[in-house]
């Protein structure tokens, strides 16, 4: 349901350390959001190395870019920015500095996975039942 979208240059990460950041990052959303981790996606796109700036210089951050269903608590959703860049710095093993993660959060009703309507917070399980092949 979740999506992260791991964005930097190409190269910049291997496959290993793409295949443990989206672990983590599923394990975080998971935790902090108290969804199955198979409702997580994480995505990694990786541009030329003249197509990403910062203060219009070329760079190489690592940002993350995720969109999750509004309303989980507030304080779930403030935690999760924190803990996912901390996880970003650690797994790639540069600083904080530069990572970048920028949260969206939507109406359950703007998203559809599968053909259907995403399920409100909490509702996830009347939702599979009804939708169940």
């Amino acid at each position: 349901m979740p999506i992260y979208t791991c964005t930097t240059t190409k190269g910049t990460l291997t496959s290993a350390v793409k295949a443990r950041l989206a672990a983590e990052i599923t394990r975080i959303h998971a935790a902090v959001n108290h969804v199955p981790p198979a409702y997580v996606n994480v995505v990694f796109s990786e541009l030329l190395t003249d197509s990403v700036f910062a203060g219009g210089q070329p760079a190489a951050p690592l940002i993350l870019t995720g969109w999750a269903r509004r309303g989980h608590p507030q304080d779930e959703a403030t935690r999760l920015g924190p803990e996912l860049s901390s996880a970003l710095a650690r797994i790639w093993g540069l600083g904080e500095d530069r990572t970048m993660v920028v949260l969206q959060d939507g109406p359950a009703r703007s998203a559809v996975e599968g053909g259907r309507v995403l399920p409100e917070p909490g509702e996830e399980k009347e939702w599979l039942s009804r939708t169940a092949i």
